[in-house]
């Protein structure tokens, strides 16, 4: 099956479900901008603020309507609220491959096991949906907390970019890159993040 941006895609389990971005969710996501602009210390045009969050969010659905990225908002079930957004982008159907980023949560919402539900219901769909074979990943290379999530899940790091982009405050910064392989999703990584998600479930 190969990805289709006009495709409405879905996912969910009982704790979290990801859909498509629409304009109106920028009421639904605001709040975050405004009281918590920290969020975003790590990310090149951010959503601090409510002007940055406007640019943000708008670029977000541009590029969406150019076939470009394709962004989710986040809806914690356990708490029936949205508490973020996440996306997938560098899709490409011809060499089976995708990136996943451009994520970001509400503090109260990270560390809870939202991410990691998050993240099981992307790759699950990439590498069992789509029959992706690579999943990548990048983050600002002091993004420690970033960087430490996406391990947890099983990415693999590939490499550091030197001077590769900015952070909120337009210094220039190393990205770091990981990815995991649709052989690694099958051979553990499925198996250990599922058994992540059931701790949380379970506490």
């Amino acid at each position: 099956m190969n990805f289709d941006f006009t495709e409405k895609y879905i996912l969910e389990n009982d704790f979290v479900l990801l859909r498509p971005l629409c304009v109106s969710d920028k009421e639904n996501l605001i709040n975050f901008a405004i009281n918590e602009p920290e969020i975003w210390k790590f990310n090149i045009n951010g959503g601090n603020g409510k002007e940055n969050f406007d640019t943000y969010f708008d670029t977000a659905v541009r590029l969406f309507k150019e076939k470009n990225h394709y962004p989710f908002i986040v809806f914690d079930k356990r708490n029936n609220e949205y508490v973020g957004m996440t996306r997938l982008y560098e899709i490409s159907n011809e060499f089976k491959r995708l990136d996943i980023g451009f994520t970001w949560y509400g503090k109260k919402f990270q560390g809870t096991g939202l991410n990691k539900n998050c993240k099981y219901l992307l790759l699950e769909f990439a590498f069992d949906k789509l029959q992706m074979i690579r999943v990548g990943f990048g983050a600002n290379s002091k993004n420690e907390r970033s960087i430490n999530a996406m391990k947890s899940i099983g990415c693999k790091v590939e490499g550091i970019l030197r001077q590769f982009s900015k952070d909120a405050d337009g210094k220039v910064i190393d990205a770091i890159k990981l990815s995991i392989l649709k052989d690694e999703w099958e051979e553990n990584v499925k198996n250990n993040l599922k058994e992540q998600i059931e701790k949380y479930a379970s506490s």
